[in-house]
């Protein structure tokens, strides 16, 4: 049986390395990296944090709706889909409301700051890749995640685990991350 599943959490969670390792453990696996929707676009995207807030708005649930259209055509064509994207809060609900009962699975990263600061740091070291600066810091990022809904899905403190463990976590407790 196909599904869809949305895994979130904070900037350097890592959402990208268990998104695709759990899309890696089904026979017909896809992931979904949200944030390419935004770099697809050779001009004219804005971004949180830019002076015009309605058009940020308008174009991050652009990005949203896309993600969740493609993950539900992958599913139709029998791929069990992994979307992994920075959404938080009401977003989330809204997101999984396009895709349908019985697919909707949710799994939210959440090591705790420290450990995300850490990995953010050594990230940086080997790739150079910046997730936190002009004042965006993994605690601003913490409470974004924590403004989403504790009643939905499934909920891991990764801080202690390597992104094998958490996958075997997120399998085992497949009911829990089911949203229905």
């Amino acid at each position: 049986m196909t599904a869809v599943w949305l895994v979130t959490g904070a900037q350097a969670s890592g959402k990208s390395t268990v998104a695709d390792l759990l899309a890696g453990r089904f026979e017909r696996g896809v992931h979904v990296r949200g944030g390419q929707f935004y770099r697809w676009a050779v001009r004219g995207w804005v971004h949180f944090g830019d002076e015009d807030e309605r058009e940020v708005r308008r174009l991050l649930d652009l990005r949203y709706r896309l993600s969740a259209s493609v993950a539900v055509g992958y599913a139709a064509a029998g791929f069990t889909t992994v979307v992994q994207d920075n959404i938080y809060g009401p977003d989330v609900e809204d997101w999984l409301g396009r895709v349908p009962l019985g697919l909707r699975h949710l799994v939210v990263l959440r090591p705790r700051v420290d450990v995300v600061e850490a990995r953010d740091a050594e990230r940086q070291r080997t790739t150079g890749k910046v997730a936190y600066r002009d004042g965006y810091t993994a605690a601003i990022n913490d409470q974004h995640v924590a403004a989403t809904r504790h009643d939905l899905g499934l909920w891991i403190d990764t801080s202690n685990q390597t992104a094998d463990e958490t996958v075997d976590e997120i399998l085992d407790r497949v009911d829990e991350a089911r949203v229905g």
